[in-house]
C-alpha cells in the first residue's frame, strides 16, 4: 500500500527483511543471551489536535449563520418518543447546515465538530481572534506535554490518537521534531492515529501499515454519507536486533463501561445500544489483526484508546462459556452476521483467548492534577515481551501541561507511559 507524500520520505521495508536482519548464527543457548534495552513508550489522545489553520476553518464553518455552533450529533434523550424524534430531527438539520457550509460531506468530515473544543454560546460567541488565541494555548500545552515525555520521561515511542495530520505531530514534538520519524494513518475524517519514534531506537527504517478494516462505517445503510470510525496503524521496528510490532488503536466510543457507575450504564458488547454494536463489529477485526501479527512476530504491543474499560472486564473473571452468547469457545473462529456483528459480549476475553497470550500493563499511579477520562487508554503486551521484563509490568499517567486560564483544554486524556525492556 502506498502512503501519502507526507510520509513517503520514510524507507519502508518488508517484514521478511526484518526477520532476515534479525537472524543470528546458531550458538549455544548461553552465548545468545543478550542485555535488554529499556524503551519508554507513551500513548496520548490529544483531543482533536489540528493545526491553527485547521482550527480557523472549524471556526469559519461553525460560525456560519445557518450553523451557529449547533451540535450535529443527537443527544441521548430519555422520555417520550416524540422528544427523541425531535432531537434526531434537530441533529439532522444541523448536520445538513454544517455540510452545506463546509462544501460537502467529505469536507465536513475533515473539520472538527462545532462542539469539539467545548460548547460555544450561539447567542454571544467569542471573537475569532480570541478563539484562535485559546487554540494556540492548547497547542502550546500539547507541545510542552510531549517535550516533557521525551526530555524528562525518556520516551522514545509515542502512539497518538485524535490527530489530523503529520504537520500537527511535528508541531507537538517541538524541539525534538528532528530526532523523530512520524507516520500517520490515512483517513477520510479529521481524527486518525499516528506514531512518532526516535530514529535511533530502530536499527533499520520503521515500517508503517494502516489497518483500514478497523475504520468501519457507523451506519452502513447510509452508504457514502456514513461516518467511518478511526483506522488502526502498525509500526514495525527492529529493536536490539529483534523485530517488534506496535499496534495503535482508537476504537468506537460510547460503550466504555462493563460496570455501571459515575452516570454511565454498564453494557456488554451484545447490548442493542448503537455504540456497543459498532464496537462489537470492531472486535473480530482486532482479533484477526493481533493473530496475524503474532504469526509474524511474537514480540508485539497493542496500545491506544480502546474506549472500553478492559481492566473491568479482566477483573470480572468471565467464564469462557459466557464470553459469547452462543457459548462457543472464544478461541474458535468468530462468526459474523451480515452487518459484521459477532456473538462476543466481552472485548478482553475475546481477544485474550490464549492464542496468543496477552497481558494488560496495569496502571500503578496517576500524576497529581491528572484528570480526564479514566480507564480507556491501555497498553497490552504479548507473552514473550512480558517474559523479558526484569521488573513487574506497570505504567503511570503523566499530567498535562496547561494554563489555568485556557478556555480550550490541552486534552481530556493524560498521557500513559511505560518502560519496556526489549
Amino acid at each position: 500500500m502506498m502512503f501519502p507524500s507526507s510520509i513517503s520520505s520514510l524507507r519502508f521495508v518488508s517484514f521478511s527483511s526484518f526477520l532476515f536482519a534479525g537472524l543470528v548464527l546458531v550458538l549455544p543457548a548461553d552465548a545468545q543471551v543478550r542485555e535488554t534495552v529499556p524503551i519508554g513508550i507513551a500513548i496520548f489522545n490529544m483531543a482533536w489536535a489540528g493545526t491553527v489553520d485547521d482550527f480557523k476553518r472549524h471556526v469559519e464553518v461553525c460560525s456560519a449563520p445557518a450553523v451557529n455552533w449547533c451540535a450535529s450529533r443527537a443527544k441521548a434523550v430519555r422520555g417520550p418518543r416524540h422528544l427523541q424524534a425531535e432531537e434526531a430531527g434537530r441533529a439532522r438539520q444541523c448536520r445538513e447546515a454544517t455540510m452545506e457550509a463546509a462544501g460537502g460531506f467529505r469536507e465536513m468530515q475533515m473539520i472538527a465538530p462545532c462542539s469539539a473544543y467545548g460548547r460555544r454560546s450561539a447567542k454571544n460567541p467569542p471573537s475569532g481572534n480570541a478563539m484562535v488565541e485559546s487554540y494556540n494555548a492548547k497547542l502550546a500545552g500539547l507541545r510542552a506535554t510531549v517535550e516533557n515525555l521525551i526530555g524528562n520521561e525518556d520516551t522514545k515511542i509515542i502512539a497518538f490518537q485524535e490527530v489530523k495530520s503529520r504537520k500537527v505531530v511535528e508541531q507537538v514534538l517541538g524541539r525534538f521534531a528532528g530526532e523523530f520519524d512520524i507516520c500517520v494513518a490515512p483517513h477520510d475524517a479529521f481524527q486518525t492515529v499516528a506514531f512518532a519514534w526516535e530514529k535511533s531506537v530502530s536499527s533499520v527504517a520503521g515500517r508503517c501499515i494502516p489497518n483500514h478494516d478497523l475504520a468501519i462505517a457507523e451506519n452502513p445503510g447510509e452508504g457514502v454519507l456514513s461516518h467511518s470510525v478511526r483506522p488502526g496503524l502498525a509500526l514495525e521496528l527492529m529493536i536490539n536486533g529483534e523485530p517488534v510490532i506496535f499496534l495503535n488503536v482508537h476504537l468506537k466510543s460510547g460503550c466504555a463501561n462493563l460496570v455501571t457507575g459515575h452516570g454511565f450504564a454498564g453494557r456488554s458488547l451484545t447490548d442493542p445500544d448503537p455504540a456497543c454494536e459498532i464496537l462489537n463489529r470492531q472486535v473480530p477485526v482486532i482479533e484477526d489483526w493481533v493473530e496475524d501479527v503474532a504469526g509474524r512476530s511474537p514480540r508485539f504491543v497493542l496500545l491506544g484508546d480502546f474506549n472500553r474499560k478492559i481492566d473491568e472486564e479482566e477483573k470480572a473473571g468471565i467464564a469462557a462459556t459466557k464470553v459469547r452468547t452462543d457459548g462457543s469457545d472464544p478461541a474458535s473462529p468468530n462468526t459474523r452476521d451480515v452487518w459484521g456483528r459477532v456473538k462476543s459480549s466481552y472485548f478482553w476475553q475475546e481477544i485474550a483467548d490464549g492464542s496468543p497470550e496477552l497481558y494488560q500493563v496495569p496502571l500503578m499511579s496517576t500524576g497529581k492534577g491528572c484528570r480526564g477520562y479514566d480507564g480507556l487508554d491501555h497498553i497490552v503486551v504479548s507473552e514473550p515481551i512480558r517474559q523479558m521484563q526484569r521488573l513487574p509490568l506497570s505504567s503511570r499517567k503523566v499530567p498535562l501541561v496547561k494554563n489555568h486560564r485556557q478556555s480550550i483544554r490541552t486534552s481530556d486524556h493524560c498521557p500513559r507511559v511505560v518502560v519496556l525492556e526489549f
